[in-house]
């Protein structure tokens, strides 16, 4: 698959599957050996049974009102990148996260590595300007 392809599905999966917590949904753009970095400073999550989980725990306590992620651009050697925003309530607070996600896709379009890089605040709000690749 066509990394332009895949990318625009990733970012599509992930709009949706993020907002209704479907993890199986997001595990399934995911090859079987992929290695996931949800923070810098994390251990990564290694395979999708590792992903899964990381992603149920995520979204155990989160209420999400709306998930927006812009175009992806995509580079060379299967790499694309997108930048996400999440309105959302967690413990009976208003968030907001925004950040953006490095993603490397294997010839068939499954994603082999993905690294998030994100920031919360207080409340929901957009991010100052518009997301940057819309």
């Amino acid at each position: 698959m066509d990394t332009r392809m895949a990318a625009e599905r990733f970012v599509r999966v992930w709009e949706r599957s993020w907002a209704a917590h479907d993890a199986d949904a997001l595990v399934e753009l995911y090859a079987g050996d992929c290695v996931h970095r949800s923070m810098p400073f994390r251990e990564p999550h290694r395979g999708r049974d590792e992903l899964a989980a990381y992603l149920r725990w995520s979204f155990a306590e989160e209420r999400v009102a709306d998930v927006r992620f812009s175009a992806p651009l995509v580079g060379p050697d299967g790499v694309a990148v997108a930048e996400f925003r999440v309105l959302s309530e967690e413990g009976g607070a208003h968030a907001t996260l925004a950040g953006c996600v490095f993603v490397r896709f294997d010839g068939e379009g499954r994603v082999v590595e993905s690294r998030d890089y994100w920031h919360t605040s207080e409340g929901q709000q957009e991010p100052a300007g518009r997301l940057f690749f819309l």
